[in-house]
């Protein structure tokens, strides 16, 4: 009987000790996950920014800026000159209203306020419809008003031109096309309600600061 017992605690205290061990080797896996995923997305991120600016010598703080007319809010990065001056503004922006969901953009205004560049970060959309956002919103087409580059937002109507705006449609594809835009017009709104705030004088701005910028 007792040599039963004696078995019995043994079995227990083994099967304690690998449950134990498991829990802690699963936490560490976890934990090492986590930080390589967020890892990950913040150099997307980063190279997200630098694609869509201007050069730039270095990051300033990010803040988050209101939609003007709704209750949502954009995160908004500065990138500074080497003494500090706001040269651009990358705006990581989204909407609910593309074909299949959620399209999330990364968009850049120059220091004029023009439209430097974007990144589609993620999106559901039809391949070789929707999908087609990156390259048709980006290329000037023949004959087409399709290329957001350059444009200034406060000037420009930033709708598909079937709708009256100055935009033309991805072909086949004007649900994703007016999403698209609507998130460009949200990145927008979000800055013109930021500038008094933090908006583009030219004075030398206080941030933290992170070398990045393209060519």
């Amino acid at each position: 009987m007792a040599k039963i017992a004696s078995n019995f605690k043994n079995m227990v205290i083994t099967l304690c000790v690998v449950t134990m061990g498991s829990g802690a080797i699963l936490g560490l896996m976890n934990q090492l996950t986590t930080d390589a995923i967020s890892m990950s997305q913040k150099k997307a991120q980063e190279e997200a920014i630098a694609s869509v600016l201007p050069r730039f010598e270095k990051l300033g703080k990010s803040y988050m800026a209101a939609v003007d007319g709704e209750k949502d809010s954009l995160n908004i990065f500065p990138a500074l000159n080497e003494q500090g001056v706001i040269i651009g503004l990358a705006v990581k922006t989204y909407t609910n209203s593309g074909f299949s969901g959620n399209i999330q953009i990364m968009v850049g205004f120059d220091k004029e306020n023009k439209i430097s560049g974007f990144q589609v970060l993620q999106h559901q959309e039809t391949p070789g419809l929707g999908s087609k956002m990156q390259e048709w919103f980006s290329t000037p087409k023949e004959g087409k008003k399709n290329s957001i580059i350059g444009l200034d937002p406060n000037k420009a109507i930033l709708t598909v031109s079937k709708d009256g705006g100055d935009v033309d449609a991805i072909t086949a594809a004007t649900i994703s096309s007016r999403a698209f835009l609507d998130a460009v017009s949200r990145a927008t709104k979000a800055i013109n309600n930021s500038k008094s705030a933090d908006g583009m004088t030219g004075a030398t701005q206080q941030h933290n600061e992170k070398e990045g910028g393209k060519s």
